[in-house]
């Protein structure tokens, strides 16, 4: 007998199936020759006889498919037979199940490895020319061999572009259009990825485009937000299709998407624009019925559209906030933002040499690391992450092997003392102490809402019955900041100190008395004079203020302390 084995792939299988289902009994039987019978083979292996004088027996290890066999030799009639009448025995319904039994088991073979969907994000140092674009779509290349599937890639301007424009922006405004620089940079990549013409031509219309626009500053003499986001917007839409184009290139399908397009939709604060509640629908849409799930989205950041369809800028750590909000909204299993350092590290690493990397942190702590100082994310960037709970992971472009630091939701105390130093350097302290009587009403009302009116932002404060003390970011404007102290002037005392710093503990308040024994040991041996404190308010976050001069020393002994086996004191 001779058993010819016939591999089906799964669509043929499922044609068969659907055959079978629709055929009666009776036609079933007859299509089936007399002299032919049929079995079930199972996958797990079964052997092609040939001729008693053939060779060895061989595994096919096929799928699970019903086979025909031959009836070729009588000394194995009985077994036939015997098979043929236990599969006329069988009901039609039940050799479809057997086929859909299979068909699982098909399915479970052929699925993929499990594939880890991500957004990843660079900047504009990562891409600064073609060597740095070169290296990046090489490394995305890299990571989805190692099973990453990027859904988006989100891009800022190349190298210095933003800056490049709002100055050409200025020139205009002074009768001056000139763009080369920028022109230089773009046609390099172009010319040394030697890419199509058509692409040549799209750089080639944005930047004329840009060009038209600054010469129209230059004629009405005016700037305005809403021009000048439309203006910074190029940067980014020239990059991305770079990008694109450049993965395509190296074998990895890939698509230039502006944000608008993905469904960043922003209200009409123009250089500081907001989502819309509505942008969630959109980009859930466009991510999960637009965009082939296998072709890498590349996406700028830092822009979006307002109902009108006018372009916005989303402010600082607007690219982070595009990313972070794709990732979160269409649910992915990580948020990457590549960076040139192997993560959220200790301290600044051009202070404390001895600087290392945070495997993990909660939200909360990276949103105030953030907040004071570390250039890691905004904290506006962080919350959709928060609100969705999707992962978000610090890596380093330039050593891709290092896992990083990993940012998610954690529950319970942190695994350590302290996670991270950082400074917040050239702010301002004032001391307000009320000049009414003591217990007077409403003089920390009055105090805000005199900071509020002429848009002051506080860092950190403390605060008593009749007096205050709070910090202002070095960012504030000056006319703004002496409006408010003459205002606030009328009903308090107002004392100011210059050339202040903000030191930061990211810690464990529930083991504040531990952490602060030990900075306070530190500051008495170094001769440290703390000015203000302040604790509480956050659950993560220590907060110290003193003069400029002393900040370095005080980074460089607490780190000593908290992360070397080195104190300044004994411990």
């Amino acid at each position: 007998m001779r058993i010819h084995c016939i591999a089906l792939t799964a669509s043929s299988t499922l044609a068969v199936a659907a055959a079978l289902a629709f055929t009666p009994s009776s036609s079933l039987h007859s299509t089936i020759p007399s002299t032919t019978t049929t079995t079930t083979i199972t996958t797990a292996a079964f052997a092609s006889h040939h001729d008693s004088t053939s060779r060895s027996s061989r595994r096919c290890n096929r799928l699970n498919v019903p086979l025909h066999m031959t009836e070729e030799s009588s000394s194995s009639a009985d077994t036939v037979a015997a098979t043929a009448s236990d599969v006329q025995a069988a009901q039609p319904h039940e050799t479809v199940d057997e086929y859909r039994t299979g068909l699982k088991q098909i399915g479970n073979r052929a699925a993929k490895p499990t594939t880890i969907d991500i957004t990843m994000k660079f900047g504009g140092s990562s891409l600064a020319n073609a060597g740095r674009i070169d290296h990046v779509t090489a490394l995305i290349a890299s990571q989805i061999k190692l099973g990453y599937r990027p859904r988006a890639v989100v891009c800022s301007a190349m190298g210095k572009t933003t800056n490049s424009l709002l100055s050409a922006g200025d020139f205009a405004l002074e009768g001056r259009v000139n763009i080369d620089a920028i022109r230089t940079l773009h046609n390099a990549c172009l010319n040394e990825f030697e890419l199509s013409d058509n692409l040549k031509e799209e750089i080639t219309f944005l930047l004329n485009e840009c060009e038209d626009m600054l010469n129209g500053v230059r004629l009405i003499q005016e700037l305005s937000p809403k021009s000048l986001d439309q203006l910074v917007s190029y940067g980014e839409r020239c990059s991305v299709r770079i990008v694109a184009a450049r993965l395509n290139q190296i074998g990895v399908p890939a698509q230039a998407f502006d944000a608008w397009d993905v469904g960043i939709l922003t209200d009409s604060n123009f250089g500081d624009a907001h989502l819309l509640p509505s942008a969630s629908a959109s980009i859930k849409n466009a991510f999960q019925n637009r965009i082939d799930p296998d072709v890498v989205a590349v996406v700028t950041g830092f822009i979006g559209h307002d109902p009108n369809g006018k372009i916005t800028t989303l402010g600082r750590g607007g690219s982070d906030l595009t990313a972070t909000a794709i990732g979160a909204i269409c649910g992915l299993d990580e948020i990457q933002v590549w960076k040139d350092v192997d993560g959220i590290l200790t301290a600044d690493p051009r202070l404390v040499d001895a600087a290392m990397p945070v495997d993990d942190v909660s939200y909360d702590e990276a949103s105030e690391l953030a907040y004071f100082g570390a250039q890691i994310l905004h904290p506006i960037a962080m919350q959709p992450a928060m609100k969705y709970d999707v992962p978000v992971r610090v890596k380093n472009s330039y050593n891709p092997s290092a896992v990083g630091t990993i940012i998610r939701n954690r529950e319970g105390p942190a695994p350590r003392l302290v996670t991270a130093i950082t400074c917040k350097r050239n702010i301002q302290l004032l001391d307000i102490e009320s000049t009414q009587m003591l217990g007077a009403y409403g003089f920390l009302a009055n105090v805000f809402k005199d900071l509020e009116q002429h848009r002051l932002s506080v860092d950190v404060l403390a605060s008593s019955e009749v007096s205050i003390s709070l910090t202002l970011d070095k960012k504030q404007s000056i006319e703004q900041t002496q409006e408010a102290f003459q205002k606030v002037s009328e009903y308090a005392k107002v004392t100011q100190k210059n050339d202040r710093a903000i030191l930061t503990l990211i810690s464990d308040v529930e083991r504040s008395s531990e952490v602060l024994e030990i900075a306070f040991r530190v500051f008495t041996a170094r001769g440290i004079k703390i000015e203000m404190m302040s604790q509480g308010a956050s659950k993560v976050n220590i907060s110290f203020v003193l003069r400029m001069d002393q900040i370095d020393d005080a980074i460089i002994s607490l780190h000593s302390c908290y992360f070397e086996d080195k104190c300044v004191v004994a411990i």
